[in-house]
């Protein structure tokens, strides 16, 4: 049987079932007058992230895959005048809502939780979409903030910031309207403030927090406490791999003794002292990184640490290498955060497959197998 009579066959049995993106992203606010709306704003929505998940990286080839997969499409999507231009594509991202866009794509990942798997560590992290400054303009690069599940291997969420300065007036946003009860929440020095500690504490969290010198105070008390004392647990764990070999020490201590500093930070238990030596030939470095954290002395902190890091390979690295995207140069108005969002969208489905093949390789399947993309749907 061919591919198109299995498509007809399994829209015809299911044609009155919508995908989870349908359920959720049909929530969002269609900011055109009436007398422009000649495309849906769910279709426009959907269709790019199937175009995104088939391999497009711009508005042309947007409209490039919805001209080529028209029939395909139909039976799934509306359609009412056709497929949209890329300028109308282009228009419809540069004047969405992105606060809007960004609480619903918060929303619909909790769609692809696996059930049973509890979110032990989510990494908060930044990240600059470098193709999105805009030098004529006097406009600065797009900053993001990103929360991302280490057990689930999937985006939580995204709010943009004015500036990577910035980072601190939306960690506690993010944070907000995450469910983050009986979680470790771990976040880079930039982070690192008491209203976040408080905040995290508050919604029955936890925190490991890195110190560094812009809390140029609290770096001095950490470091006195693990200089002053002894650890209460040391441990090290050594990974060998491209012709390295890197040790990480890990020094646990209590909190300490010094009032200012156990008044400041909310549900403060613990230090860290994190010393990593990295061997390459005859070649050795070493660097010593300190946290603080509301969890007790005996938790595995070496692993909670290097688990942060995963934002940055998982999430990070893969927006860059798979889908180009500091290459990208989106800039109209809200154009960079929006399409952000699409990315991140299909970056999460094609994480959610089980099946074999790099995230490169899934994505060139799902351009020429329409089942495969339909399975990538969760239909």
């Amino acid at each position: 049987m061919s591919h198109s009579v299995n498509f007809s066959l399994f829209f015809c049995r299911k044609k009155r079932k919508m995908t989870t993106l349908h359920q959720v992203f049909k929530q969002l606010n269609d900011p055109r007058i009436n007398r422009s709306k000649k495309h849906l704003l769910i279709d426009i929505i959907i269709l790019s992230i199937l175009a995104v998940l088939s391999g497009a990286e711009s508005y042309d080839s947007i409209e490039l895959f919805g001209k080529t997969n028209y029939a395909f499409l139909k039976q799934f999507l509306k359609l009412p005048n056709g497929i949209p231009s890329h300028d109308t594509i282009n228009r419809v991202f540069s004047v969405l809502n992105s606060r809007h866009f960004e609480r619903l794509f918060i929303q619909w990942t909790n769609s692809l939780k696996e059930k049973g798997i509890f979110e032990k560590v989510i990494a908060i992290d930044g990240k600059t979409l470098r193709g999105s400054k805009d030098t004529f303009h006097s406009k600065s690069a797009v900053h993001m903030v990103h929360a991302w599940s280490v057990e689930n291997n999937i985006c939580l969420g995204q709010i943009k910031t004015k500036d990577k300065s910035n980072e601190i007036t939306v960690i506690p946003e993010i944070l907000e309207l995450l469910d983050i009860k009986g979680s470790i929440i771990t976040i880079d020095a930039m982070g690192t403030q008491t209203a976040i500690a408080k905040k995290i504490k508050d919604k029955e969290a936890d925190y490991i927090l890195a110190v560094k010198g812009n809390q140029k105070t609290l770096l001095e008390e950490v470091e006195a406490t693990c200089k002053n004392n002894r650890p209460v647990k040391d441990s090290s764990e050594v990974e060998k791999g491209h012709g390295r070999i890197e040790t990480r020490r890990c020094e646990v201590f209590e909190k300490g003794l010094i009032v200012d500093f156990e008044d400041r930070w909310e549900g403060l238990k613990s230090v860290i002292k994190i010393t990593a030596t990295r061997e390459i030939g005859e070649k050795r470095t070493s660097e010593v990184r300190y946290y603080i954290s509301s969890l007790n002395t005996s938790q595995p902190f070496n692993s909670y640490i290097r688990d942060h890091w995963r934002v940055e390979n998982s999430l990070h690295w893969t927006l860059d290498m798979v889908f180009r995207e500091d290459e990208q140069r989106k800039r109209n108005n809200r154009s960079a955060e929006n399409f952000a969002i699409v990315r991140k969208i299909t970056l999460n489905l094609l994480k959610k497959d089980k099946g074999k093949g790099s995230l490169v390789t899934k994505r060139l399947r799902a351009a020429w197998d329409k089942d495969y993309l339909i399975k990538l749907l969760q239909i």
